[in-house]
């Protein structure tokens, strides 16, 4: 592999790595249009663009996860009891949503994600939160939620922060909790997200030699250290600069690059 993949990679995880401690925001919204871009001119094969940049992206949020998941339990800010109830929903969902994935064609996964990130950003923009109307479900409810949220993460590789704050803040779930119970949730969607990938690709003819599975190593053995280290910066930023408009930038910048993952897959 060029030193220039590698240059891209490592400077990858570290945008993703600084937007996340700055804005609260998983990196895959990010990753995956981008990782798709790279591949395209490393020459992978149209039908696996979409596949390996979700299975990469999903073991990427790994090692995010778990160092998001320990600050926030030492705030003690998660519920855990949520989190154990919630979990088998989301193994389950994450791990069956990359069978289908694996079936869907690259540029119908391209256009989901997009719409996706279109609809996500349309909500950033907007600022909608959902306002605490009821109680939390019980364990079936929740385990149910969790099926749902899984099951989207897998196709968008996201680590289901979307879904499960404002899910969790529509139950009463405090705001710090929410957040913090949904860092702990990205874990599970992030293993079981990344396993199933893992699988699916595991016996696909033309994929780089360095790919396990739907997982490209040298992608992920550089992002995933490099947006730890940088996730401190934008943390600090966060108290420096102004968080609200550039969650406005962010917006349109999620939009434009789902976009371009679209013209890419269609182009390529």
């Amino acid at each position: 592999m060029d030193i220039i993949w590698w240059v891209a990679y490592v400077a990858l995880g570290g945008f993703v790595g600084i937007m996340a401690g700055l804005l609260g925001i998983g990196g895959g919204g990010i990753m995956v249009p981008i990782l798709t871009s790279l591949f395209v001119l490393q020459g992978v094969p149209h039908e696996h663009l979409a596949h390996l940049a979700l299975g990469t992206a999903m073991a990427a949020i790994i090692p995010a996860s778990t160092a998001s998941l320990l600050s926030h339990h030492r705030h003690g800010a998660v519920r855990w009891d949520i989190v154990r109830f919630i979990t088998p929903g989301i193994l389950i969902g994450t791990f069956m949503a990359t069978f289908i994935a694996a079936l869907i064609p690259t540029r119908s996964l391209a256009i989901f994600f997009a719409c996706f990130m279109v609809l996500m950003s349309l909500q950033m923009l907007a600022n909608i939160k959902p306002k605490p109307s009821r109680g939390l479900p019980g364990p079936l409810g929740i385990s149910g939620v969790g099926f749902g949220i899984g099951g989207i993460s897998a196709l968008v590789a996201i680590g289901g922060g979307s879904l499960t704050v404002p899910f969790l803040t529509w139950c009463n779930v405090k705001l710090p909790r929410a957040i913090g119970t949904s860092a702990a949730v990205g874990l599970p969607i992030a293993i079981a997200g990344a396993l199933g990938y893992i699988i699916n690709g595991w016996s696909t003819t033309g994929l780089p030699s360095a790919a396990l599975g739907y997982v490209y190593l040298p992608a992920l053995l550089l992002m995933a250290p490099f947006s730890i280290i940088t996730a401190p910066i934008g943390a600090k930023l966060a108290h420096k600069l102004p968080v609200a408009l550039l969650k406005r930038v962010f917006a349109f910048m999620l939009m434009g690059l789902a976009l371009q993952m679209v013209y890419a897959v269609f182009t390529a």
